[in-house]
């Protein structure tokens, strides 16, 4: 039997430059999962609430490794 080769989109995590708020961190998360971005920023204003600490550090790693689209 012959085998198929399905080709499959690979897809890649990168703030885009429309639909930012502050850095695009939410919006890369929202394409990439394909949900509703005031979703995802609900979900990290809500890391913020326990001390906001935490999340915020996530925030800023999130925002220096996740690539800017250019």
């Amino acid at each position: 039997m012959p085998s198929k080769k399905t080709k499959t989109s690979t897809k890649k995590l990168i703030r885009p430059i429309e639909g930012r708020k502050i850095a695009g961190v939410a919006a890369a998360f929202s394409n990439y999962f394909g949900i509703d971005v005031t979703l995802v920023r609900v979900i990290l204003a809500l890391a913020l609430i326990p001390g906001g600490v935490p999340g915020l550090v996530i925030y800023l790693l999130c925002w220096l490794i996740i690539p800017s689209e250019e």
